[in-house]
C-alpha cells in the first residue's frame, strides 16, 4: 500500500530525500552523491535509501537543478528568436547596468542568442493590442525552413505588445508546427510573462527556449523510469515561487522550475515560523557547493516578481534567494598572498581531500576536520570515512604557501568563510534596509549547522535554529509547500478609482482560471485559496512594489482607493524610509496567485524527557586557536528538553552541528535545536 509522502532535491554535491510515513507518522532522510552525467541515478540512489519501492509512494514532489545548471554552465540548446519587424536589437541592446554604472571591468553577459539568429517577421500590434498590420504567415514559413535546415533545437516567439493580444503569437505557433512538427520546442512571450518591459519579457521567452528541451527531456526521463519501477501518483515539481506544480504542467513552462531546489529551504522556514511562532527568519542553507540566504517575513516566504540571472531578468515569481559560492567543497587558495575561499569548489568528484577521492586542495570541510569539528568516522551517517590525514596535508600545504601552521590555517578558511557568508545575509537584510537582529537564524544544509553560530554572533543574531534533518532541510521543506499558479496582466491606469470594473474584471479572470488549472492538477475545490495584489508606484517613478489587495469585493468597495493606497504609503516607507501620501499613484500590473493545499505529514507528538541520561564522550576541538574538551553526542541521542553546553558537537545522519564555547542549546518538543548563541549583554 501507498504510505510516504517523499520529496527529492537534487544539490550540487548531493542529492538528498525525505520520506514521511503516513502510517507511523515519521520522517527518513537520505544522501546519496550527486552524479552530473545522469542526475536519475543520483535521485535513486537516495530514493532506494528510504523507500523500497516507488510503488510505496502516495505523493511525491521534486526540486530539479537541471534548468539552472544548463543555463549557468551555458549547455541550453540553440534557439531561434523571432521578434516584431523593427525590434531586432531589443535583445542585444538590453539595459545598462546602473548599479555598476562605473565599474571599468564591467561586460554585458553574452546574449543567449546571437543577432544572427534573431528573424524580424512584419506584422504589428498597437499599444492597446490592436493590429496595424497583419502577420505575416510566409515569413514565418520562411523562418521554419531556415530553423529545420540550421539546426536549431528551439523557437522563441516575442512580438510586440503580445501580452494585450496574444493572436499573433499563437497564429505564429500553429504555422511552426504545422511547418516541422507538433513535437517543436516554441516558446511565446505572453505565455511566459503577460507583462509590459519588452527587454525582460523578451530575456525570459529567450531563457525558457533555451533551457526548456533539457528540463523536459530529464523530467519525461524521471518520469518514466518512476512509472517503469511503480510509481502510481503525479509527479510534482518545486517552482522558483516556492510552490508546486505536476511535472506534465512543468514541462509546459520549465522556466518556473529554474530555482526549484534551493526554495524548498525557504518553503521550510515557512513551515517553522508557523509550528514555532517565530514570524521573521533568515534561512541559510550551506550544502557542498553554494551558501544561500532567504527570508521569512511576517511568517511568508520573501517572493519577487521579477530576478535577475547572471545579468539577465526574468519575469516570474522567485523566492529571492542570494547565493555565493561558499559551500563545504569550496576550495581555499593563495592570491597575492591573501588568502582566498571559494567560489570554485571540489563539488562532489574528486571532492574535499578527506573524501579520499583524490582531492588534494584543501576546502571548508578538510579545514573543519583539522579543527576535530566533524567526526570523520561518522559522516554522512557513517556511510563514508573522512580521512584526517590527508585533510591536513592538503591544509598545510597551502599554510606552507602562507607561512602558518595546518591548525592556524584551519581556522583561517573558517573565518574568512564565515565572513563571506555574513556579507551575503547583510545583502538581503541590512542592504534593504532590514535589521538581522530582530530574526532568528535557520541554519539548515550539510554544513550550516557548523557555521551558524559564528555567523549569528557577527551579526549579533540571539538565536539560531538548527531544524530537524537540517542536511535534507529543502527536501522537507517541499514537503510543506502548495500547488501554486501565478498570473499576471499589465494594467496601466492612474490609481483613482475610475478603473474598479474593468480591475475586478481581470481578478475574476485569472482567477477563475487559475481555478480550472489547479483542478486540472487534483486539487478540490475546497481547497484552493487566492490571493490578489497590485504594482503600484507614484506618478513619474520607474519601477513598482507589490501591494495585497483583498480580492474583487474590496476593489468594488467604496474604501478602496484609500485602504490600498494606504498599504502603498506603508510599504514605501518600509522600503525606501519615505512616503508621499498627498503623490498620485498609478497602477501597472495586477496579479493573482492561486494555492491549493494537497496535504501536508502530520508527525506523531513527541514527549519531553530533560533528565534523560544520554550517551556522549569527550574529545579535544579547536576554537580561538585554542584546544577545548568539547561534548560530542548524536542528535538522535538528545531527549527532548535536554540543555546542552557548548562547547559541544552534535552529530547526525545529514548533517554537524558546532556549538562553540559560551553557547548553550535546547531540544524543543518538535526536535528543533534551539541555540542561545550567547551575545554578551
Amino acid at each position: 500500500m501507498s504510505r510516504y509522502r517523499v520529496s527529492m532535491d537534487i544539490g550540487g554535491t548531493f542529492t538528498d530525500c525525505v520520506a514521511y510515513d503516513e502510517q507511523e507518522r515519521t520522517y527518513a532522510a537520505s544522501k546519496a552523491s550527486t552524479t552530473p552525467a545522469d542526475l536519475t541515478e543520483g535521485v535513486f540512489a537516495a530514493l532506494e535509501q528510504v523507500v523500497g519501492s516507488p510503488t510505496e509512494i502516495a505523493f511525491t514532489v521534486h526540486g530539479t537543478t537541471q534548468g539552472i545548471n544548463s543555463f549557468l554552465q551555458r549547455r541550453g540548446v540553440r534557439v531561434l528568436l523571432l521578434v516584431t519587424e523593427g525590434t531586432g536589437d531589443v535583445y542585444q541592446i538590453a539595459r545598462g547596468n546602473r548599479a555598476r554604472l562605473y565599474d571599468l571591468h564591467y561586460f554585458k553577459p553574452e546574449p543567449l542568442v546571437h543577432r544572427r539568429d534573431t528573424i524580424e517577421i512584419p506584422g504589428r500590434l498597437n499599444c492597446a493590442g490592436e493590429e496595424r498590420s497583419p502577420l505575416d504567415e510566409g515569413a514565418v514559413r520562411a523562418a521554419a525552413h531556415r530553423f529545420r535546415d540550421e539546426g536549431f533545437e528551439s523557437i522563441a516567439v516575442a512580438f510586440l505588445f503580445s501580452y494585450r493580444n496574444p493572436e499573433h503569437e499563437l497564429r505564429a505557433r500553429e504555422i511552426l508546427r504545422e511547418e516541422l512538427g507538433v513535437e517543436v520546442s516554441v516558446t511565446l512571450s505572453h505565455v511566459v510573462a503577460r507583462e509590459w518591459r519588452e527587454y525582460e519579457r523578451t530575456s525570459s521567452t529567450v531563457l525558457d527556449a533555451y533551457t526548456g528541451p533539457i528540463v523536459r527531456r530529464y523530467l519525461e526521463r524521471l518520469e518514466t523510469e518512476m512509472r517503469s519501477r511503480g510509481l502510481g501518483v503525479t509527479l510534482h515539481v518545486m517552482q522558483s515561487s516556492g510552490g508546486m506544480v505536476s511535472a506534465q504542467a512543468a514541462r509546459e513552462l520549465t522556466l518556473q522550475t529554474l530555482l526549484s531546489g534551493p526554495v524548498g529551504g525557504t518553503m521550510g522556514g515557512v513551515a517553522l515560523a508557523r509550528l514555532l511562532a517565530r514570524p521573521n527568519l533568515i534561512c541559510i542553507d550551506m550544502g557542498g557547493t553554494s551558501f544561500d540566504v532567504s527570508l521569512v517575513v511576517d511568517g511568508k516566504p520573501d517572493v519577487s516578481t521579477e530576478a535577475e540571472l547572471e545579468g539577465f531578468p526574468v519575469l516570474m515569481p522567485v523566492v529571492n534567494i542570494h547565493t555565493v559560492g561558499a559551500g563545504g567543497g569550496s576550495i581555499a587558495y593563495e592570491e597575492a598572498g591573501v588568502l582566498r575561499v571559494g567560489p570554485e569548489s571540489a563539488g562532489a568528484e574528486p571532492g574535499p581531500a578527506s573524501y579520499g577521492r583524490g582531492g588534494v586542495r584543501p576546502t571548508v570541510t578538510d579545514a573543519n576536520v583539522v579543527l576535530g569539528r566533524v567526526d570523520p568516522a561518522w559522516f554522512a551517517g557513517g556511510r563514508m570515512k573522512l580521512d584526517v590525514e590527508a585533510a591536513r596535508i592538503a591544509v598545510a600545504s597551502l599554510g606552507a604557501t602562507l607561512g602558518l601552521d595546518a591548525t592556524v590555517l584551519a581556522e583561517g578558511i573558517c573565518d574568512v568563510v564565515n565572513a563571506k557568508m555574513a556579507q551575503a545575509i547583510r545583502t538581503l537584510t541590512v542592504e534593504k534596509g532590514i535589521e538581522p537582529r530582530g530574526f532568528s537564524l535557520v541554519a539548515f544544509g550539510g554544513a550550516g549547522g557548523m557555521h551558524a553560530t559564528f555567523l549569528a554572533r557577527e551579526l549579533e543574531i540571539a538565536e539560531v535554529i538548527v531544524p530537524p534533518l537540517p542536511g535534507a532541510f529543502s527536501a522537507w521543506g517541499m514537503l510543506e509547500t502548495e500547488l501554486r499558479k501565478d498570473f499576471a496582466q499589465s494594467f496601466y491606469a492612474l490609481f483613482d478609482g475610475s478603473d474598479r470594473s474593468a480591475i475586478v474584471k481581470h481578478l475574476e479572470e485569472m482567477e477563475s482560471e487559475g481555478h480550472a488549472n489547479l483542478r486540472e492538477q487534483g486539487v478540490a475545490e475546497s481547497a484552493i485559496r487566492v490571493e490578489h495584489f497590485m504594482d503600484l508606484r507614484y506618478v513619474g517613478q520607474e519601477y513598482t512594489l507589490v501591494v495585497p489587495v483583498n480580492g474583487p469585493e474590496e476593489v468594488s468597495s467604496d474604501s478602496f482607493v484609500d485602504t490600498v493606497g494606504a498599504r502603498f504609503h506603508a510599504t514605501h516607507q518600509r522600503r525606501f524610509g519615505h512616503a508621499n501620501p498627498g503623490a498620485p499613484m498609478e497602477m501597472v500590473v495586477l496579479r493573482t496567485t492561486v494555492l491549493g493545499d494537497l496535504g501536508r505529514p502530520q508527525p506523531r507528538a513527541q514527549q519531553a524527557d530533560p533528565d534523560a541520561v544520554y550517551p556522549l564522550e569527550r574529545r579535544p576541538v579547536v576554537f580561538g586557536n585554542t584546544v577545548h574538551e568539547t561534548t560530542v553526542v548524536h542528535r538522535a541521542d538528545l531527549p527532548i528538553g535536554c540543555r546542552l553546553e557548548g562547547p559541544a558537537i552534535v552529530a547526525e545522519e545529514t548533517a554537524t552541528t558546532v556549538l562553540p564555547p559560551g553557547a548553550s542549546l535546547t531540544v524543543n518538543e518538535l526536535g528543533a535545536l534551539l541555540i542561545n548563541v550567547g551575545l554578551e549583554a
